[in-house]
């Protein structure tokens, strides 16, 4: 049994090229070392034989990072609004032998995923997208184990001229922290490695 949780509005339907052109450049900036994809692996801590979902997974980077961390015995849920993203993503990992990845496609204003799964939740870059936040991630809970969490990547506000400022493209970490706590959230770390980028993890209220 699934639960559905309200996200973004599907993406309207591109062409293949342009969206395998943008899924490209997407996982060139994440895996950019100054983007520190190493070291946000090696925070995460994550284990062999662990559920992890990437909500907002874009070209993939990130999930199939996991895949290799949590090994055969885990799975990874790639979560996005784009279809043609979702099928780079597997020709992506076919192409690297991974059988562990899991997309899963976003529609109209719904995510299923059985209850009670992850380990972690991943959210890099997202945040600032989803509307009525604090009922969004109040809904994630039922989706985490007890000791489940998520980590949340997301934008800082900029210079005066930066796209992400003049385009509401981030959302302050003091707001993220607040809100996450209004959704039955406790902040367990405040990392501050990422120049353009507040990270932040969380885990369930007791």
């Amino acid at each position: 049994e699934g639960l559905r949780v309200h996200f973004l509005r599907q993406a309207p339907q591109a062409d293949r090229k342009k969206m395998n052109f943008k899924a490209k450049m997407f996982n060139r900036k994440a895996s950019d070392p100054k983007s520190k994809p190493d070291q946000i692996l090696e925070t995460l801590a994550l284990q062999a034989g662990q559920n992890i979902a990437d909500i907002g997974a874009g070209g993939g980077y990130f999930p199939l990072r996991f895949a290799e961390a949590v090994g055969e015995k885990g799975r990874v849920f790639a979560v996005d609004t784009n279809p043609e993203f979702l099928e780079f993503i597997r020709d992506s990992a076919k192409e690297k032998g991974l059988d562990n990845v899991e997309t899963v496609l976003v529609t109209e204003d719904s995510l299923t995923l059985p209850e009670k799964s992850l380990d972690l939740v991943f959210m890099r870059n997202v945040t600032h997208h989803i509307p009525n936040r604090v009922e969004y991630f109040g809904k994630l809970k039922a989706l985490l184990k007890p000791e489940g969490r998520i980590a949340i990547i997301e934008y800082r506000r900029g210079g005066r001229f930066s796209f992400r400022r003049m385009f509401g493209h981030y959302v302050p970490r003091e707001i993220i922290i607040e809100e996450m706590s209004k959704a039955g959230y406790r902040l367990e770390e405040d990392l501050d490695f990422l120049s353009e980028q507040s990270f932040t993890i969380f885990s369930l209220k007791v």
